[in-house]
């Protein structure tokens, strides 16, 4: 009995674990754009399925009732591609949302004649279908020389140096926990190479048209600008002298191509090496 109990549970948990997750926004009538209220609560939304291994993402605009059906029609692809927007500003890749569509009216199911308003303003909506891969991939780890290794060798100028390791939370400019031993590496050996003048150049992923993100935390359209500042800041507080040192944002204009976390990326681009007689 015992075994079948504990096959039994198994077997709940492997459902569970396979479920897709789904989020609703709602909208104003004849509206697309997303409330403040609906856009917090989207943000949160997104902050719980980030650390996913996400293996694609639906998203289905709908209507009420009222309207013609070509109206209809067009408002709810307008209200899933306001939804799409704001993954893409908020540094998700637009590869893994396989549907954006516009559904147009659902129909109204009269229970009580005083519910038509509210069940109305439930139709007005932008479903999000969320599906985990189960059991996450396994991560592809390639081994190559560290960011440390590299400005501790032959350094000249126009060189970048990708500062591997150095992730950010998405949408964000500070760095995952992980990353702080990195960036520590990387500082005792920028102290010690006091002849490389450099320029920290950040990165964003996933927006539309090579646009910056949008910083989570300040709510401007300078994420990639914020996250090189970072740099800057923490190594400036290392001891590091500020003038070999500069920051710029790159927006999303140098993907990688591989996966969108290593477009939240920072490079230091080395301006000038001082050489010794």
């Amino acid at each position: 009995m015992k075994k079948i109990f504990f096959i039994g549970f198994l077997f709940t948990q492997i459902i569970w674990a396979q479920e897709e997750l789904k989020h609703e926004v709602f909208f104003k009538t004849d509206a697309y754009d997303v409330s403040d209220t609906e856009h917090s609560k989207l943000l949160l939304f997104l902050s719980e399925i980030e650390s996913l291994d996400i293996e694609k993402i639906s998203i289905y605009g709908f209507t009420d009732d009222r309207g013609s059906a070509e109206y209809n029609l067009v408002l709810s692809q307008n209200r899933a591609n306001s939804i799409k927007a704001i993954f893409s500003n908020n540094e998700f890749d637009e590869s893994i949302i396989t549907n954006v569509d516009g559904k147009g009216k659902i129909l109204l199911k009269l229970v009580k004649e005083e519910d038509v308003s509210k069940i109305r303003s439930l139709n007005r909506k932008v479903e999000i279908i969320v599906s985990p891969y189960f059991p996450p991939r396994p991560e592809v780890i390639t081994k190559t020389k560290t960011a440390s290794e590299t400005l501790a060798g032959d350094i000249k100028i126009g060189d970048y140096i990708l500062l591997e390791n150095i992730l950010f939370k998405t949408g964000y400019s500070y760095l995952l926990p992980e990353s702080k031993k990195t960036l520590e590496e990387i500082s005792k050996v920028l102290l010690q190479r006091e002849d490389i003048y450099f320029t920290i150049q950040g990165h964003v992923c996933c927006t539309q048209n090579s646009r910056d993100a949008i910083d989570r935390k300040t709510k401007k359209r300078n994420l990639s600008f914020a996250r090189a500042k970072y740099i800057y800041d923490y190594l400036a507080k290392k001891g590091i002298n500020p003038r070999r040192m500069k920051y710029v944002g790159m927006r999303r204009k140098f993907p990688l191509g591989g996966e969108a976390k290593y477009d939240r990326r920072v490079e230091i681009l080395v301006t000038y090496v001082n050489e010794v007689n």
